[in-house]
């Protein structure tokens, strides 16, 4: 019986590579941030997900096919981004093909970015960018790096899951979330969480064009941030805002 979720690689992938994951979610603060990376580094494709649990939709980049959800590599930086919205009945067996795939590559940590939804995002001029980790040495990481820990609360969707099954495979993972708008695209968070990123990764690219260009990125993420927004109500992740304030201030 063939796997619901196939990882297909398309180059040789180095053992002891460091992976960032930006799925559809929040704000969609992680696409934005991870797309953004890969444009700048001038990354290429890897690999890609193969399943009959997404729609029967292709990318098409010059004129060629692409699978929606794609895996880029440059040397020992390795980045998973989606360009469609991941429904609720493809989430889990995903996730959970490329956790496995991660361990068997020996990744030696992965960060996902995304977005924490607040209330008053309006209101916050530089959003502040929290923490969760799989593991002790994942919050070792983000303590010594001034990153303040969520000590209680929901997480829902693609980043709950990484961190749930990384935990129970015993690789270092860590989540970083910016403050962002809930069902609006958010191009300041991503410059946020990209800036909190280097703390840890030193990834070179500079985040002022997603400053500079943020209306532009705001229309052009409007479709999948509809798509996304739809999947998230049938995920509740709404329960996101249940984290208590004093928990994250």
């Amino acid at each position: 019986m063939s796997k619901p979720v196939r990882i297909v690689e398309r180059r040789s992938i180095q053992s002891g590579a460091k992976m960032l994951q930006g799925l559809p979610d929040v704000g969609l603060v992680g696409v934005i941030a991870a797309s953004h990376i890969i444009s700048k580094l001038k990354m290429s494709e890897v690999a890609y997900i193969d399943t009959d649990l997404l729609p029967p939709v292709i990318v098409l980049q010059e004129g060629l096919p692409h699978s929606p959800v794609r895996i880029f590599g440059d040397g020992n930086l390795l980045v998973l981004v989606s360009d469609i919205a991941i429904s609720i009945q493809a989430i889990q067996p995903m996730m959970r093909a490329i956790t496995d795939w991660i361990e068997e590559k020996g990744v030696e940590i992965v960060i996902s970015l995304g977005g924490l939804a607040t209330p008053n995002r309006q209101n916050i001029e530089t959003p502040k960018v929290y923490g969760a980790g799989s593991n002790f040495e994942s919050l070792e990481i983000l303590k010594e790096k001034n990153i303040k820990i969520i000590e209680r609360g929901f997480l829902v969707g693609p980043q709950a899951l990484l961190l749930q099954y990384c935990a129970e495979k015993e690789i270092p993972a860590i989540s970083l979330l910016a403050q962002s708008f809930y069902n609006y695209p958010d191009p300041e968070a991503a410059a946020a969480v990209i800036t909190a990123l280097n703390q840890i990764v030193e990834v070179p690219v500079n985040v002022s064009e997603l400053l500079e260009k943020g209306e532009e990125i705001r229309l052009r993420m409007r479709d999948i941030m509809r798509r996304t927004q739809s999947e998230m109500m049938r995920m509740r992740k709404s329960q996101e805002y249940d984290i208590p304030h004093y928990y994250v201030a």
